[in-house]
């Protein structure tokens, strides 16, 4: 197993820096996926990329954060990495549960290693309440509870079965893709582990989470993935009854 860590960045020059040296410090290789940062951020990807380990992927247009996970992705397999970590750059994943996750995708090779946020007082109640219909249609969705929480940026993945779910079939690039990766994923028949790590909103930290926007694209992706659970509930319930 080679594992590295993939960072989407948008205009995050602040808290990258801690990430980076957190995941460094870890022993995984980082690769920085510029998603048409400002001129400052990139100034700063600049300068962490050379340091030993540490690999640059820019993007010319901004192509929200999907769309820089799954350029990551791509370069991932090029540079020879087998397991991907994704985290977040604005530093509200707790970087010191990356050695669970790595041993859990040690332990379970060919699985999704998702994800569970344990939240502080510093997360928004509306976000904390918004999520649990997105994790209700992700239920019905898999015909499962297989993934706890599709919207965690803090995930590890099978990289090769991953690009193979990802070719050939659209999957949202923005605020959607964490959700509707993990759908197709278990879709495809990849098994799931849920790990709890905790997770911290700072209070000088910048959301790039559009409301009307990104949450139109979430619920056309909920029926997008509810007509195409429709197609596939007999193989999703066969699966689930005999296993």
């Amino acid at each position: 197993m080679t594992p590295g860590a993939v960072i989407p960045v948008y205009n995050h020059g602040g808290p990258v820096g801690c990430v980076v040296a957190a995941l460094r410090a870890h022993g995984l290789p980082v690769l920085l996926v510029d998603d048409a940062s400002d001129p400052d951020c990139a100034a700063v990807l600049d300068a962490l990329a050379r340091q030993p380990d540490v690999f640059l992927e820019r993007l010319p247009v901004n192509q929200g954060k999907g769309g820089a996970v799954m350029a990551g992705l791509r370069r991932a397999a090029r540079l020879g990495w087998t397991h991907v970590l994704q985290i977040d750059a604005d530093g509200q994943h707790d970087t010191r549960d990356v050695p669970a996750f790595v041993a859990a995708a040690e332990a379970a090779p060919t699985e999704l290693i998702c994800g569970c946020p344990v939240y502080d007082d510093s997360v928004p109640r509306a976000r904390l309440y918004g999520r649990y219909a997105t994790h209700i249609w992700v239920w019905i969705n898999t015909l499962s509870f297989a993934v706890r929480d599709s919207m965690c940026g803090f995930r590890i993945y099978p990289l090769a079965a991953t690009l193979r779910c990802m070719e050939g079939q659209y999957i949202g690039r923005r605020m959607d893709f964490d959700t509707e990766i993990a759908v197709r994923l278990v879709w495809s028949g990849m098994g799931v582990a849920n790990l709890p790590t905790r997770v911290r909103y700072p209070e000088d930290g910048v959301s790039h989470f559009r409301v009307w926007h990104d949450n139109l694209l979430i619920s056309a992706m909920h029926t997008r993935l509810f007509f195409g659970m429709l197609l596939r509930a007999p193989l999703l319930l066969w699966r689930k009854f005999s296993a």
